[in-house]
């Protein structure tokens, strides 16, 4: 198994680290796992608490390198993810999609899932499996790929009032990035 440990000092900086980063070659196509650690702030778990959602996006981006000029990305996923505490059921909720869960479109097409608990729910979003980043064909024989991998709190999908009252706070700051050369493991 290629997991990559992350460096201590990106969690100092940012309160988030990634802990581990993974490619396999399926039959089907390249996936991208990975896991990402951070504690929620207090402010944040009070604004859950009263029934906001929030929202985190990870994302990664695959490179084929070029020695003649800069490096060609040659895919791109990404996921969203919404976290919001149901006061009538006593549950969090998380919703994950491929597209901002903002605006007109709302929820449009996700993955919802329950959960008892915030740690549960936060586990969850900590744990970004099998995001499907390719097909075989693009990727190429190459046997290491650069791989950048983001992972943040989007304050932008908070409501205005929030947007407004986050900006400085470095409560809202969750975020992390890691370059790195994966080889491609096989899936069993």
């Amino acid at each position: 198994m290629a997991w990559l440990p992350a460096p201590a000092a990106a969690q100092a900086r940012t309160g988030a680290s990634i802990t581990q980063m993974r490619l396999e070659q399926a039959d089907d196509g390249v996936y991208f796992s990975a896991a990402v650690q951070f504690e929620l702030p207090s402010l944040v778990e009070e604004v859950l608490d009263k029934g906001i959602a929030i929202y985190f996006v990870a994302e990664a981006e695959l490179y084929q390198e070029r020695w003649y000029w800069t490096d060609r990305r040659v895919a791109q996923v990404t996921r969203h993810m919404r976290l919001a505490y149901q006061p009538l059921t006593r549950r969090w909720r998380l919703n994950v999609s491929a597209a901002p869960m903002t605006g007109a479109a709302g929820l449009g097409i996700s993955l919802n899932q329950n959960f008892d608990t915030l740690a549960d729910a936060l586990d969850a979003i900590k744990r970004v499996g099998r995001l499907r980043l390719a097909d075989v064909s693009e990727v190429g024989d190459d046997p290491l790929h650069q791989v950048t991998f983001r992972f943040r709190l989007d304050t932008s999908q908070l409501p205005r009032p929030f947007q407004i009252g986050v900006v400085g706070q470095a409560d809202w700051n969750i975020a992390t990035e890691r370059t790195a050369r994966l080889a491609t493991e096989k899936q069993k």
